[in-house]
């Protein structure tokens, strides 16, 4: 039974032998066949790129010798360039040592000139130092007597055109600047009129009976002295009737004692702890009084947006005076009187009437702070955020700083407008008296015055001069001389015009 197993394994074996025999002679052959055909293709290639060789050599060749050919030409235009460009620059040469050769004959010729006119400024030289002594034997003076002579002369004519020109310019800008600004002033005024407070140092207290004054007084004047003491400001109590006089420099002081005193009468309960109460409760309705006080004047003027505090202090000038004139008032006026005169030049109203409203802040300071009112108030401006132009305009309305821009120039005009208008201000008899007399001490003090008169309340002061010191066109020096000693010795409202008269008299008698 086994033979039958092993017999189709043997058969299997010898079929798969026999089948590799056969595959591997085909192979073979195959091998042979294409190892022959790789060969065909190898030397038909080489045959094939032997052509190509010789193709690529002859086109080589061809291109070596047309790019020879074109570097030849190349080369030879290139020589004949450098052949023309060489003729051109001898050419050159040729022109320069032409023209060198014409400059050195120039050269030659300059220095001959030069020569005969250096001859000839010698020969002018001895002919005008000739000429000169000449004139000096004539004149009888020297040369520099001579010059010094004629430099007085002219010097002398150009003063006098000079002074003449001035003296005429001035006179028509002033004409002419006056009528503008009488027109602008005149203007202003009409459209602002208004009433001048005069503050003094007493307010009268008027009472229902004279049995008031005994309770005002108090026991051993225990009344009147807790009143004094709790407002600082006296009291007069005299044979006025029905009437307590409230005497003190402090204006907002005398106020509150004044309204103190009035509740006191009102409510008839009069003793030191009432007094301190009344005063307490009077302070608190100031201040609230001097904010309205504040209010009010913005209103009037039309300025918006100030500080609580610039406002508050702004009402404390309702209770300020300055040569008698009310120093809230004046700052009102001025106010109008620069928005008015801005509007008409043209220039920024609202910044003209808030610098104008707060011009005098500082004037309701405490004394104990250092510094102008002017200063003091451009300082409390700047420290409550106003705008540059209006601090500015504050400091420099009396010129505590040099001023900068045309709004501190107008702000300082209508302060002085204000100030120097009639009724604004009043004087006591000793001051004015000693102003005008200060205002011809000044006057006196220039050479060449005989009598000075101030006249027209001091607006005004008369120079008479000799005519035999001092001429026409000194006279017009001197008005202006007088006019600046005027504005840095002394202190006053308004302008003051000086004029200088002189006055020549020709007398003959016959005989």
């Amino acid at each position: 039974m086994l033979i039958y197993y092993i017999l189709p394994v043997v058969t299997l074996i010898i079929g798969v032998i026999v089948t590799y025999l056969v595959l591997n002679s085909i192979e073979k052959n195959r091998a042979n066949s294409n190892r022959k055909e790789a060969e065909r293709i190898l030397k038909d290639a080489e045959k094939e790129a032997a052509a190509v060789k010789k193709e690529r050599l002859v086109e080589a060749k061809d291109e070596i010798f047309r790019m020879k050919s074109e570097l030849e030409k190349e080369f030879e235009d290139r020589r004949k360039e450098v052949g023309r460009q060489e003729n051109r620059l001898q050419k050159k040469e040729e022109n320069i040592d032409r023209k060198m050769d014409q400059l050195e004959k120039r050269d030659r010729n300059l220095t001959q000139k030069e020569s005969d006119i250096s001859k000839l400024r010698e020969n002018l030289l001895q002919i005008e130092k000739q000429h000169q002594k000449e004139l000096e034997r004539v004149a009888g003076m020297n040369s520099d007597q001579a010059r010094e002579l004629l430099l007085s002369k002219v010097e002398k004519e150009l003063e006098n055109e000079i002074s003449i020109r001035i003296k005429r310019s001035e006179e028509k800008i002033k004409e002419i600047s006056d009528q503008e600004a009488r027109r602008l002033i005149s203007l202003a005024i009409q459209k602002w009129a208004s009433e001048q407070v005069v503050e003094s140092t007493i307010s009268v207290v008027s009472l229902p009976n004279d049995d008031m004054k005994g309770r005002i007084i108090g026991r051993e004047g225990r009344n009147i002295r807790a009143l004094e003491t709790a407002t600082g400001i006296d009291l007069i109590i005299d044979d006025t009737p029905e009437a307590v006089i409230l005497s003190g420099f402090d204006p907002i002081r005398r106020e509150i004692a004044r309204m103190a005193l009035e509740k006191l009468i009102t409510d008839g309960r009069i003793h030191p702890a009432r007094i301190e109460e009344m005063v307490d409760k009077a302070k608190k309705d100031m201040e609230q009084r001097i904010k309205e006080e504040g209010e009010q004047a913005m209103y009037k003027v039309g300025v918006s947006n100030l500080h609580p505090e610039v406002v508050k202090m702004l009402g404390r000038l309702r209770f300020r005076t300055s040569y008698g004139q009310n120093v809230l008032q004046h700052s009102v006026e001025v106010a109008v009187l620069a928005g008015i005169i801005a509007t008409e030049l043209g220039m920024d109203p609202e910044i003209a009437k808030r610098s104008g409203l707060l011009h005098d802040l500082g004037k309701a300071m405490d004394a104990e702070m250092e510094g102008t009112h002017a200063l003091l108030g451009a300082r409390f401006a700047e420290k409550y955020k106003e705008s540059p132009d209006v601090v500015h305009a504050i400091a420099a309305h009396h010129e505590d700083e040099e001023q900068r821009t045309i709004e501190a120039v107008l702000i300082q005009a209508c302060d002085a407008i204000s100030a120097a208008r009639p009724g604004a201000r009043r004087e006591t008899l000793e001051t004015y008296i000693k102003r005008l007399e200060k205002l011809e001490k000044v006057a006196n003090s220039f050479e060449g015055v005989e009598k000075s008169f101030a006249i027209q309340a001091g607006r005004e002061v008369r120079i008479m001069v000799k005519p035999e010191k001092i001429d026409d066109i000194t006279a017009a020096r001197m008005a202006r001389d007088v006019v600046k000693k005027i504005e840095e010795d002394m202190d006053y409202p308004g302008q003051i015009k000086v004029t200088v008269i002189r006055e020549t008299r020709a007398v003959e008698y016959a005989k």
